[in-house]
């Protein structure tokens, strides 16, 4: 997996899109905001930057807003753990989304060359956040992603729905409420199906972000709270041993992670993927938790 400093996830209401997600939904409200934040932050798009990696994914989230209004979208932001549930899509609120969430705190050093006033241009500035008076943080419910981008990977679009469907089942034996309606609350999970990322060739890819509030039973942080775990090639029989040692217990599974993203949201692209790597040989200080060699009955 590559490193990168947000994900944007776009709630769409569906659960599959068309090969290249920009095409699709474009009399939409979630289509025109992917396409339009495509512009502006890729290639030659005005906050088009090479050390600040956006990733932009569809999601089966539910919208706030309607999916027929072409003026407002919905979407959540991660590792920022937020919710925007009214984003505007007129070019003065798109802006201001750009700048308040998806920029970085401070620009990569290959910038100091720019000019002072350029250089500032390229900075974040979470004072625009409160603009969003409809913004939400995810502090205790955990979010698990499941690829089932059948439109673009017919193995995906088999195999999401029904790790989804195990998700759901194993979190709700867990004591858990599930739903497709971003919300944040204690015993709660939010579970989505979402497009293609690059970086995986096979079906069967998770990625789990732990909030930062989530606490194990006996009172302490979980020890992957705040970070995003990306495990592959995972089965529907993998999905309780995955929930057991990565949500309940802090720790990440060896054999399926492929990666992971720690910050608050100013993670850069030195946040390289190797140094997560790491943790599939030893206790790694960067999550925070531990990779292990799963124990009988974990995946």
């Amino acid at each position: 997996m590559a490193p990168y400093a947000q994900q944007v996830l776009i709630s769409t209401g569906q659960r599959d899109w068309r090969s290249r997600i920009e095409e699709d939904g474009l009399d939409q409200g979630w289509g025109i905001l992917g396409s339009r934040l495509k512009k502006l932050m890729f290639r030659t798009g005005k906050y088009a930057d090479p050390y600040n990696n956006i990733v932009i994914t569809n999601s089966s989230f539910i919208p706030s807003t309607d999916k027929s209004d072409t003026s407002r979208a919905s979407a959540l932001l991660f590792p920022s753990f937020k919710y925007i549930p009214d984003i505007p899509l007129n070019n003065d609120g798109l802006d201001r989304f750009v700048r308040a969430f998806l920029l970085p705190l401070i620009p990569h050093r290959a910038h100091e060359i720019l000019p002072a006033d350029k250089l500032e241009a390229m900075k974040r500035l979470p004072e625009l956040q409160p603009t969003f008076k409809s913004m939400k943080s995810i502090d205790q419910s955990p979010t698990v992603l499941i690829c089932g981008h059948g439109g673009r990977d017919k193995r995906c679009g088999v195999m999401g729905p029904l790790l989804e469907s195990e998700f759901s089942r194993v979190l709700k034996d867990e004591g858990y409420t599930v739903g497709d309606t971003p919300v944040d609350r204690l015993n709660h999970a939010n579970i989505g199906l979402i497009s293609h990322i690059g970086g995986h060739k096979y079906a069967g890819n998770v990625i789990i972000y732990i909030p930062r509030s989530l606490r194990f039973n006996s009172g302490d942080v979980n020890a992957l709270a705040g970070k995003a775990i990306w495990y592959g090639r995972v089965e529907p029989k993998h999905v309780q041993g995955i929930i057991r040692e990565t949500i309940l217990n802090g720790r990440v599974i060896k054999d399926h992670f492929r990666g992971g993203i720690d910050g608050d949201g100013t993670v850069s692209w030195l946040s390289a993927a190797h140094k997560f790597m790491l943790l599939s040989f030893k206790i790694g200080s960067d999550l925070g938790g531990q990779a292990f060699e799963p124990r009988q009955g974990s995946p």
